[in-house]
């Protein structure tokens, strides 16, 4: 089993990263095998609009995220931790929420892994970031587990939150239970990038 942590943070080891590594600690010592991948360290380029990703199921753009793509169809559970610095998730964040669009065609879906979340902000804005992850994970037909909202604001501040502290090795925990659970959505319910709505075609 892998949990894989996925940090929207451009500060390395600040609170959002500090409360990951608690969170999968814990899922490794549960057995799982665990692992960070730090967006800000990568190139990510954004979304084109080049629609190649409909066509042909695969992403244009040649950058890191071709290797995140792997690693992502190959972990049985995702956490997904952000800062807020204006009301929701980071810059970081969103190109890379925007380039897996590729994941919802030709099958290739994050459907039936289970989805975690970690934010942290210094005031307003954790509901926005917890709402938007909390609709991508649901989106993909993922698994939801459990959220941890944080308000620091300096470099190492959630230290001092106890109930944080734990709820973040709660999470680590809990990846690996759901996950071992095998829940799997219907196969004649699919997946897709599309939710009920209103569209143009």
């Amino acid at each position: 089993m892998k949990i894989l942590g996925i940090s929207f943070s451009p500060r390395e080891q600040g609170n959002t990263e500090l409360l990951m590594d608690i969170s999968l600690a814990s899922a490794k010592r549960q057995g799982a095998e665990t692992e960070m991948c730090r967006v800000a360290d990568r190139t990510i380029h954004p979304c084109n609009a080049c629609g190649n990703c409909f066509k042909t199921g695969e992403c244009s753009i040649k950058d890191d995220m071709q290797e995140i793509y792997q690693k992502l169809l190959e972990a049985d559970g995702i956490i997904f931790g952000t800062p807020v610095y204006f009301y929701n998730i980071t810059a970081q964040g969103k190109a890379f929420i925007d380039r897996t669009l590729p994941l919802g065609m030709a099958g290739k879906g994050l459907a039936n892994k289970v989805g975690g979340i970690i934010v942290v902000g210094g005031s307003l804005g954790l509901v926005d970031a917890i709402k938007d992850l909390y609709f991508y994970i649901v989106l993909r037909q993922m698994i939801p587990a459990n959220f941890i909202a944080a308000y620091a604001s300096n470099k190492g501040d959630v230290k001092k939150l106890e109930k944080c502290m734990k709820s973040a090795e709660a999470l680590g925990v809990q990846m690996v239970k759901i996950s071992e659970q095998k829940f799997e959505y219907p196969a004649e319910i699919k997946a897709t990038h599309i939710g009920f709505g209103t569209h143009t075609w």
